[in-house]
């Protein structure tokens, strides 16, 4: 008896001992954990991973948008600028790694896995998805919420009435968002992809969409997915400076500033303020 009694007694100090040397784990380190098992899950595409350019994003994801457009009404043309900016053109790291090419964030109602990036704020968490065409449909569902109603009620084609409205419902906080989107659908001809509708089908559409809305309506959600930009985020041009030796410093491609940026082509000049954060 009194041997168990040690037996048990030497257990507990081994295993208090243990538990005294487990280390606890920061929120930064579990946020660390968790990327990269989701890296692991995803290593096959990862490693299948080839770079887009603008062209061949636009040709790789056209035909989802369109299929969004007619579903709801969204101008194919406003999903793929959303896209071509919020993923760098689909290179950016939620991108390749996450399959998130709108950088739609985690809110109450996410069930799904997550992936965490410094953004607004440190480790913020984004929403996982298992392929990029779940990410499209899910911008559509995003955008289903009251304070965006009012932009279903516009013609499926009118993307300067969709880069103004999303706006003006507070989707960014940027004063030049819309032409923004704007600018970068009339650079790369986007709205060759929109499409008009007749009347009786613009009822039936706004009939649907609008009550899809009236039920989410109450949800606990975060609707804003692009913020203002904050001061760490942006960089002030100086002599000797390149695009290409900006991007360098800030483990971003020239292609992904240009995005950022919306930027013509390489040039930027002194005193010229740049986003050099996704």
């Amino acid at each position: 008896m009194l041997k168990n009694k040690g037996y048990w007694l030497l257990l507990v100090v081994v295993l208090s001992s243990c538990a005294a040397r487990k280390k606890v784990l920061s929120p930064t380190d579990v946020a660390h954990e968790n990327n990269k098992r989701i890296q692991n899950e995803n290593r096959q595409t990862i490693g299948a991973y080839s770079a887009y350019t603008v062209n061949s994003y636009i040709d790789r994801f056209k035909d989802i948008a369109v299929k969004e457009m007619n579903l709801y009404g969204i101008p194919a043309s406003i999903t793929l600028a959303q896209g071509l900016f919020e993923s760098g053109f689909g290179n950016g790291e939620l991108a390749k790694v996450a399959n998130n090419h709108f950088g739609i964030k985690c809110t109450s109602d996410w069930k799904g896995r997550s992936y965490f990036k410094d953004d607004d704020n440190l480790n913020d968490c984004f929403r996982v998805y298992n392929n990029p065409e779940d990410s499209y449909r899910d911008h559509s569902e995003f955008l289903k919420r009251k304070r965006y109603a009012r932009l279903f009620e516009l013609d499926k084609n009118d993307y300067v009435g969709w880069a103004y409205g999303l706006k003006e419902a507070g989707y960014a906080t940027n004063p030049k968002y819309p032409q923004l989107l704007i600018n970068t659908i009339q650079k790369y001809h986007l709205d060759q992809y929109d499409r008009p509708e007749g009347e009786i089908q613009k009822i039936k559409r706004e009939d649907r969409v609008l009550s899809q809305i009236n039920q989410n309506i109450g949800k606990a959600v975060k609707d804003s997915i692009i913020k203002a930009t904050p001061n760490h985020q942006l960089y002030t041009v100086v002599t000797g400076d390149t695009l290409y030796s900006v991007s360098r410093r800030f483990g971003l491609t020239v292609d992904e500033l240009r995005a950022l940026n919306n930027l013509p082509d390489n040039s930027i000049k002194i005193g010229q303020q740049i986003i050099v954060s996704k």
